[in-house]
């Protein structure tokens, strides 16, 4: 509307043949003045617009939420009218058990009686199995320690004749390859000498040699008072025939005699506690070697000299395991 104005306008102007400056000049202003006004009119509308448009979206989200609440009034409704049955029910359920609340009341003393007398006996039972349980654990823990206490005087045992059969193969070696060995097994050691070393045969009577090595035999024992010593004699299986020189009529005889002349030779040390020697004859029922042959037979000729340690502390800790 405003721009057919400003054209009309300019027409009479242009069809008035005098126009004063002026006028025209006049003119010319208003006409500026109304384009302006057109594009401020043009920008409130659009922004009109714009804002018409906002609120048709404010609208939509205001029904949206409208009829969210009506469904969420709807279903409230539903569960409290669900909820006031539910409560009917529960208000006649009450008065039903309020009315048989005496006899219900007795039946669950009675069972919560019968329940705690139960619980007590188990509580007994359990603090009796409790005080078994700490019982065997402290029985266990007790053998445990004896056990590691045998094992640590098992090694200890084991320590001393290890370093004992090193004593004796020092001493005795120059002995060794002439029918005498020394050995360290099941815990004991084992010195064996043939009686090429020691004896003539037949004979007991100790030679030079072999009372050389049972001198230094006796030299270790005697450092080592805590070993027991057993001697014994083995003999071949060749039998005797009549009784010879002496009084001896069997391998027994001999081999006791040969173990018996062993113990004499050290008990010349004065470091040897006596009461730890043993002498024993096993005749030919102990060979190592065989009596068909004539090697197996200067084998089985000999004098077994085993250590063992005492073992009374180790025989203390196993009665008290």
């Amino acid at each position: 509307m405003i721009k057919r104005i400003s054209l009309g306008l300019l027409a009479m102007a242009l069809t008035t043949s005098c126009v004063s400056k002026k006028v025209y000049a006049d003119l010319e202003n208003q006409f500026a003045d109304l384009k302006q006004q057109n594009r401020t009119l043009s920008d409130e509308l659009d922004g009109a617009n714009a804002s018409k448009n906002q609120l048709d979206l404010d609208k939509k989200a205001l029904q949206d939420q409208l009829d969210k609440l009506k469904a969420e009034r709807d279903k409230l409704a539903n569960d409290y009218a669900a909820s006031a049955n539910n409560l009917k029910t529960l208000q006649s359920s009450y008065k039903a058990l309020e009315k048989n609340s005496d006899d219900a009341l007795t039946s669950n003393m009675n069972k919560n009686r019968e329940l705690l007398a139960d619980l007590e006996a188990k509580e007994k039972a359990l603090a009796a199995e409790k005080a078994r349980l700490d019982k065997l654990s402290k029985d266990f823990k007790d053998r445990s320690d004896r056990v590691n206490e045998l094992e640590s005087l098992i090694a200890q045992h084991e320590a001393t004749m290890k370093a004992l059969k090193d004593k004796l193969s020092k001493a005795l070696n120059a002995f060794e390859g002439r029918g005498l060995t020394v050995e360290h097994k099941n815990g004991k050691v084992y010195v064996s000498m043939e009686n090429k070393l020691l004896f003539g045969t037949g004979s007991w009577t100790v030679g030079t040699e072999g009372r050389k090595a049972i001198v230094e035999l006796g030299k270790v024992l005697g450092d080592n008072p805590d070993i027991a010593v057993l001697i014994e004699g083995h003999t071949d299986n060749d039998k005797f025939q009549g009784v010879m020189q002496g009084g001896v009529g069997s391998n027994w005889d001999l081999s006791t005699k040969r173990a018996t002349a062993i113990i004499n030779i050290l008990e010349e040390n004065n470091n040897i506690v006596k009461k730890n020697l043993t002498a024993a004859g096993r005749g030919e029922f102990a060979p190592i070697g065989d009596n068909d042959t004539s090697e197996g037979k200067a084998k089985n000729r000999r004098i077994e000299v085993i250590l063992t340690p005492k073992l009374d502390e180790i025989n203390k800790v196993l009665n008290e395991i």
